[in-house]
């Protein structure tokens, strides 16, 4: 009986003399990426003229004039993959340029009713990031031919991580922006380093886990039918908890420190396959929780309003639940189908176009508006993890997971702290919040997982023909 033969759609063994012969790249994943593209525009433009006749109640073309011209970035984007990733995933970019257009549209409706207007305006400079976004996009898919070329440098972009966590801690370069000290401010430009951070550790995570992963998922004593890693082996999980933890205390961002620790216990458990590290991972947060919450003013404070929001100390209270309650009251008041963009109050909330654009959005485009918001979510993530789910080798799989769940988990702690599932973090909200650091990183986070889906299509297997 002769083995199964697995079949290759890119390469194929023929005839006698056995030449590899390259099968041609179809361009039907670039036409269907162009038209749903075609439709991401469309809605982002009908969003900015319904949110300038809800306040305006005319149509102002200059904005629409600047948008157009996201457009043709976005379209730069699509005609490079065509030459360089032709078989990239045809769903990431449309549904990264809906979300980034439903974000600068709710933006400019708040600078509208705030009076913002010129450089004042967050609209404008969320474009202008836009813009920068898109650059560093096309160029990461362009200068990146293949991900191995980022595992070579493993301990590089490990380096790079703590560096850029470390920046905003030296003084006359890190400032604090509402009581966190994550940003650096470089003449008029401040930057968030730890949202370029969280792209160099899902890296080097990857490469390091690759290379420890025997020891990691095969050593180790078994109690209660699981196996648990030796004492030895608990080095890693304990350092990037600890990394974590002084990101909470020093920087005063619990939201980042959250991301750091759940992205390595996730990909950690893709590398190994052993849930005895998910039990020690959520054991390290219950204590950094409960110790944060005893020691930690400011987490003591954020744990208070989310468990009793509504009473009238935490409420009129300094940094209390104020923000989270009028949240709750946009939501509400969006109902299920919404106010309709331009006709809802979401300037009465507090930092309303960043921390809070859900609310926003929930107010008016209701209950139906938030629930399509989530689904482009749950499919960029999900077509993040198939990419990693069909990876060739280890590094691409979990370099495809950490990046799609880095996306799913300030997904899940933005939205859920909005909603009062967990308390409030301070995250931004991927691709629709003011804030320029945060796009950015998205969008390379967009880029790269369009390369490892091109990529992957690309593998040579063969075949007997």
């Amino acid at each position: 009986m002769s083995a199964p033969v697995t079949p290759a759609p890119d390469f194929a063994l023929t005839g006698s003399i056995g030449k590899l012969k390259r099968a041609k790249v179809p361009q039907r994943m670039r036409n269907v990426e162009l038209v749903l593209l075609i439709v991401a525009c469309g809605i982002n433009v009908g969003s900015l003229v319904l949110v300038q006749l809800g306040v305006l109640g005319v149509v102002d073309g200059g904005p629409l004039a600047i948008c157009g011209l996201l457009t043709v970035l976005v379209l730069a984007i699509h005609v490079a993959m065509r030459f360089v990733a032709p078989q990239a995933d045809a769903l990431i970019l449309p549904v990264a340029t809906v979300l980034n257009g439903l974000g600068i549209a709710e933006i400019y409706r708040i600078d509208l009713a705030l009076g913002n207007e010129g450089w004042d305006a967050l609209a404008n400079k969320q474009i202008a990031w836009t813009a920068l976004a898109l650059g560093a996009a096309f160029a990461t898919i362009v200068l990146i031919r293949h991900q191995r070329v980022l595992q070579r440098y493993t301990y590089i972009f490990g380096l790079v991580a703590v560096i850029l966590l470390i920046l905003p801690m030296i003084p006359g370069l890190g400032i604090e922006v509402n009581g966190a000290r994550v940003w650096i401010q470089i003449g008029t430009l401040t930057f968030q380093p730890g949202e370029i951070a969280k792209i160099a550790l899902a890296i080097f995570f990857a490469g390091y886990l690759v290379q420890r992963r025997e020891s990691l998922s095969m050593v180790g004593k078994s109690f209660l039918g699981m196996r648990f890693p030796r004492g030895r082996d608990l080095g890693p999980i304990l350092v990037v908890w600890a990394m974590s933890m002084a990101v909470i205390v020093f920087q005063r961002d619990l939201g980042t420190g959250l991301l750091y620790f759940g992205l390595f216990l996730v990909m950690l458990y893709v590398a190994t396959g052993r849930g005895s590290w998910v039990i020690l991972g959520l054991s390290l947060v219950g204590l950094g929780a409960v110790l944060a919450n005893q020691f930690l003013d400011y987490v003591h404070g954020r744990f208070a309003n989310w468990y009793d929001a509504f009473n009238p100390e935490n409420f009129n209270g300094y940094g209390g639940s104020y923000q989270l309650v009028q949240g709750l009251f946009g939501l509400a008041h969006g109902g299920v189908i919404g106010t309709g963009l331009g006709e809802g109050l979401p300037e009465v909330t507090p930092v309303a176009q960043s921390d809070y654009i859900i609310a926003s959005l929930g107010e008016e485009l209701g209950l139906a508006g938030i629930f399509a918001i989530l689904c482009l979510y749950l499919l960029l993530v999900g077509r993040g993890l198939r990419i990693g789910f069909a990876g060739h080798d280890d590094f691409s799989k979990l370099l495809a997971v950490g990046l799609s769940f880095t996306i799913a988990l300030q997904c899940f702690i933005v939205i859920g702290g909005v909603m009062r599932v967990i308390p409030l973090t301070g995250l931004t909200t991927p691709f629709l919040a003011a804030g320029g650091s945060s796009l950015v990183a998205n969008w390379m986070i967009a880029a790269l997982l369009l390369r490892l889906s091109d990529s992957l299509r690309n593998e040579p297997r063969l075949v007997v023909g």
